[in-house]
């Protein structure tokens, strides 16, 4: 039993990964500044880094999500956990395979609730904490994010139009040298150089200060995402981890890995919703849905409490097309993230229940 949980926590992190790499770098492939591929990576990269982090910055939310605080009685015991980790399992992948983004901690949390409620009945289900610490900050991170693009963006642009006059290009250029004896010979020399956008007009690659801050932000929010879902997913497995003689740090180590893995895997589809379904995205947009999502999310971290980030960067990107006016957003998108993010915690919970019951 406590190898399968232990397996169970590992594949929970890999599903994921591939459903949740898309919230840091989707704005990255949706304003055309990155192909899928290497924004994926450097999203798989940053997650990784961030889950590493939280061995030492979120160690609270462990708590409540190995069910102490939302289950009246220990969640400890391990048939009710494996279940629980199942549950959210079926249902990310589920989500996965259609491309829709859902909440991780909004599955881990329907799966306990599903499981509690077969096991004990609805009185085993501390219902108070459950609106407090799952239910409020769920609800709220989504609209809070939303109004703080809407209200930041007028500002912003602006001050990014001014940054992004300058820029950073790598140029190739051919230099030809004829010899005293009438012979020539080419050489091609690189340059880095720092100068205002117009004057690079034909570079090998171009950065302005804009894509910069696009990229740095986009990596900040795959890292605190990281920090925040890592601890999280360990909860269900800690016990068995330890039972099996696995160190706390090597397991934030393994589950951060898998992560990891399950966004250079399978992190595609759901980028592509986010990236090209929702609304038109453009740099500077990108930029400050980015840090909107990063610092919200870094202060759930820090202060345990269980954000999601699909809620989150899904708010700040849909904040950007409320934004733009004109019909920007895509509205049928929308309905169905909306309609995703519903049924997450019931089906969540019937698929623990079920998984509780064959167990």
């Amino acid at each position: 039993m406590a190898l399968l949980l232990i397996a169970a926590t590992l594949l929970l992190a890999f599903a994921n990964g591939a459903n949740d790499v898309s919230k840091g770098i989707a704005t990255l492939v949706g304003s055309g500044l990155s192909h899928y591929r290497p924004a994926v990576l450097w999203g798989s990269l940053c997650t990784v880094a961030g889950g590493l982090a939280a061995a030492f910055a979120s160690q609270a939310l462990v708590a409540t999500f190995s069910g102490n605080g939302i289950l009246l009685e220990s969640g400890s015991n391990s048939r009710i956990l494996l279940a629980v980790a199942a549950g959210a399992i079926g249902w990310l992948l589920i989500a996965t395979s259609t491309g829709l983004p859902v909440s991780t901690t909004h599955s881990i949390a329907g799966a306990l609730i599903g499981a509690a409620i077969v096991s004990g009945g609805t009185s085993g289900v501390a219902w108070g904490a459950v609106a407090a610490k799952v239910a409020l900050p769920l609800l709220a991170s989504p609209l809070l994010s939303l109004l703080i693009v809407v209200a930041l963006l007028p500002m912003v642009r602006p001050l990014l139009g001014r940054v992004d006059r300058y820029c950073v290009c790598l140029e190739q250029r051919e230099l030809v040298a004829i010899t005293s004896a009438g012979t020539s010979y080419r050489e091609r020399l690189s340059s880095i150089e720092t100068r205002s956008a117009e004057s690079c007009a034909t570079p090998v690659a171009r950065f302005t200060a804009v894509d910069l801050l696009h990229w740095l932000s986009s990596g900040a929010t795959s890292f605190f995402r990281g920090m925040n879902d890592t601890p999280k997913i360990l909860a269900l497995g800690i016990g068995a981890a330890a039972a099996g003689g696995v160190a706390a740090g090597h397991a934030y180590m393994l589950v951060a890995l898998a992560m990891g893995a399950g966004s250079v895997i399978a992190g595609f589809r759901v980028t592509h919703t986010l990236a090209r379904k929702v609304t038109p995205i453009t740099p500077s947009n990108g930029f400050a849905a980015n840090v909107v999502t990063s610092v919200l999310v870094a202060l759930a971290s820090r202060f345990a409490l269980p954000v999601s980030t699909t809620h989150v960067s899904s708010g700040a990107i849909i904040g950007i097309g409320v934004s733009a006016g004109d019909n920007a957003l895509r509205w049928r998108t929308v309905a169905r993230m909306l309609a995703a993010w519903v049924v997450t915690l019931p089906v969540s919970a019937l698929l623990a229940a079920l998984f509780v019951i064959l167990l």
